[in-house]
């Protein structure tokens, strides 16, 4: 399976999911908030990383659902 970080991002004033490196969405969502849930549903089962973009087009949040080190190194 091709694991791809999963991107929450605005679409005018609608949030659309984006597999890194897609050209296309994967959803597009009336809410962040919904868009979020998506997104962290593909996440979890493709074991990749959820990023969260606010209106601004910045990473607001971020969270791992891979087979991250535990502790972290560092």
């Amino acid at each position: 399976m091709n694991k791809k970080h999963q991107h929450v991002v605005p679409i005018g004033n609608k949030w659309g999911i984006k597999g890194e490196g897609n050209c296309r969405y994967t959803k597009i969502a009336n809410t962040q908030r919904e868009a979020a849930e998506t997104a962290r549903r593909i996440a979890r089962n493709q074991q990749s990383e959820l990023l969260i973009h606010g209106k601004d087009g910045r990473i607001r949040q971020k969270n791992s659902y891979g087979n991250d080190p535990f502790p972290p190194k560092g």
